[in-house]
């Protein structure tokens, strides 16, 4: 509308005055795309991205909020630092289209003992809180232990924790069908050790929720 109005007006004062006016439209901007690195919502890391183009070129993004400009048939410019006010306007609608970021929890148990430290008990109505507040949760309950005892025991025994921690939350109310079980034993810890090394950081369920 303010193009039409402009140019009207520029038509009529031409004939008033007998002269001859040109009218130089803006030029078209140059098609260009931004491709910018963002920290990952679930680990709230940066990691990194190798940005090329078909005419040749690329650059490396390492850092967060750092973004290059890409032209049809050129190679990628610099690398340069958006400010959060760009990212927000620039990619906003995208950012809140996407899902919530996934939560991790991590529960310990108490040394040579089945029961959770006291911290670890604290976790559970906060679990509670954050699935009610999804409003599709996903939740995973996967149970680890240490490296003492047989591999093949272990297995069992993690699966067993992580069972206990799953009828714990749906006892409190969340809905069995929202929560699966799985058991990881002794393969992956969060400690690394020697096989028969006792570590309490081992000893773990961990609960994700999308």
């Amino acid at each position: 509308m303010m193009r039409r109005a402009g140019a009207a007006l520029a038509l009529v004062f031409a004939a008033a005055c007998q002269c001859h006016v040109r009218i130089v439209q803006p030029a078209t901007p140059t098609p260009h795309e931004i491709v910018a690195l963002l920290k990952d919502p679930e680990t709230d890391t940066v990691g990194r991205a190798v940005v090329s183009s078909t005419s040749g070129g690329s650059v490396e993004l390492t850092h967060t909020r750092e973004a290059t400009r890409i032209v049809v048939g050129q190679p990628p410019r610099a690398p340069f630092r958006l400010s959060q006010d760009q990212i927000d306007q620039l990619f906003g609608e995208a950012l809140a289209a996407l899902p919530p970021a996934p939560r991790h929890f991590h529960l310990y148990f108490d040394a040579g003992s089945n029961q959770l430290t006291p911290a670890s008990e604290k976790l559970i109505p906060e679990i509670l809180v954050f699935v009610r507040n999804r409003s599709v949760p996903d939740v995973t309950v996967v149970g680890h232990t240490d490296t003492t005892g047989a591999a093949r025991d272990n297995i069992e025994l993690a699966r067993s924790w992580a069972t206990t921690i799953r009828d714990r939350l749906v006892a409190a109310g969340l809905d069995s069908s929202l929560v699966s079980v799985a058991s990881h034993g002794e393969a992956d810890l969060l400690v690394p050790t020697p096989d028969d090394t006792p570590n309490s950081r081992n000893r773990r369920v961990d609960v994700s929720v999308r």
